[in-house]
């Protein structure tokens, strides 16, 4: 077929992710300034409130606890504070069993998700910042402390910190999800440089108390969220790199993959709900580091349809494309493979990449289709990691 239609379908894919994951990091990287030296810390330490919502995490729970309390902060300006969302197992006893060491639990009477239970801990809030994180994760002991840190200085609505991707029980299971999650906090490091992040890190971050208690709709991503309110009312969201939140990888594609869809879905709906930001004559700079970071890398497979059908149109012309297209077919087999593999056997670099690769752009589409749909999942799963070795 002739004419310019089929090349400008073609190159639509290729276009986009050259973009969000290629010229969006090289511009942000071109007008950073040089690294800003670290705000001292504060004379007095706030008092500072860690809420991690639970959901039957006796497994995990006491590893929570246990970080917790270890963490290089005054003892006297910090509480912990466990939600449980109507765990039906050992959790609550577990969270109990620390009492003595000003360990609080709040129970939810019926599971309501974990966004409706963090609502509901705002009445038992008492810091002036609260940090936020998953049973699942392990902090580094001076990790509070450099999120406190960073709030000192006025501007700073919002400090998240730098996700550590470490193996949990098969180590060599999911090691991709390793390299993403480094460029990610790269990609971070340069926001932050350039103004601020567009998107917290739901691992582990704090946020400034009134900040924290404006209630979040049930179904909406509320550290996605933290940052969009953050920047709404004049602050701004940074990471902080010496902040260090270690996270296991999951141990499988299909758990990796249900998260992704459910993390996906909920950033879509509250991009949506607070889609003002994205008004580049208001909010400027911010509005342009939204749409790169967050629409351009959704665009990506979406655009993958009408690449096909480009591809599809020359084929009949142009040997690249049919050589094109085979690749395609090829890399969506090693997928297919990589997806399959027996859960236990190390995967090959190459099928683990093209696995993680494919089930990170179809859970972008998977999320797309249940938003059209208006399908909520206020009723958040928490996705089971196994404990990781962070020393």
């Amino acid at each position: 077929m002739s004419g310019a239609l089929p090349w400008i379908l073609a190159a639509l894919p290729i276009a986009a992710a050259a973009y969000a994951y290629a010229a969006y990091p090289l511009l942000l990287r071109a007008i950073a300034p040089a690294r800003a030296v670290p705000s001292p810390p504060p004379s007095e330490w706030p008092l500072a409130t860690i809420v991690v919502p639970a959901y039957n995490e006796a497994a995990q729970i006491a590893g929570s606890i246990e970080s917790l309390l270890a963490q290089d902060y005054p003892a006297d300006r910090r509480q912990i504070l466990i939600l449980s969302d109507g765990s039906t197992d050992r959790t609550d006893e577990i969270v109990r069993s620390y009492a003595a060491q000003g360990v609080e639990l709040l129970r939810m009477p019926a599971r309501s998700g974990k966004t409706a239970a963090e609502n509901a801990s705002c009445e038992r809030i008492r810091g002036d910042v609260v940090v936020n994180t998953d049973a699942s994760i392990r902090f580094h002991p001076a990790c509070v402390r450099s999120l406190v840190a960073a709030m000192r200085d006025p501007a700073v609505g919002v400090a998240s910190g730098r996700d550590v991707s470490v193996a949990a029980g098969d180590a060599a299971a999911n090691t991709t999800e390793a390299g993403y999650v480094g460029y990610e906090m790269r990609i971070r490091a340069l926001e932050t440089a350039t103004g601020g992040i567009v998107g917290a890190s739901g691992s582990g971050y704090a946020i400034r108390a009134d900040l924290h208690k404006r209630p979040v709709r049930g179904d909406l991503s509320r550290d996605f969220s933290a940052a969009l309110t953050a920047r709404t009312h004049g602050f701004m969201a940074v990471s902080v790199d010496e902040a260090i939140c270690y996270v296991p990888r999951t141990t499988t594609l299909r758990s990796e993959y249900r998260r992704k869809v459910r993390t996906i879905r909920r950033g879509m709906e509250t991009l949506m709900f607070q889609r003002h930001l994205l008004n580049p004559f208001r909010y400027g700079r911010f509005a342009w580091k939204l749409f790169s970071h967050k629409v351009c890398r959704w665009m990506v497979p979406v655009m993958l349809v009408p690449g096909a059908v480009g591809l599809a149109l020359l084929a009949g012309d142009h040997a690249w494309a049919r050589v094109v297209a085979g690749l395609a077919i090829a890399g969506a087999l090693l997928a297919a493979v990589g997806a399959l593999w027996p859960r236990g056997r190390s995967v090959p670099r190459l099928l683990s990449i093209a696995a993680f690769g494919a089930a990170a752009n179809v859970a972008v589409v998977h999320a797309l289709l249940r938003v059209m749909r208006r399908h909520e999942d206020r009723l958040w799963e928490p996705t089971r990691r196994e404990p990781a070795a962070t020393a």
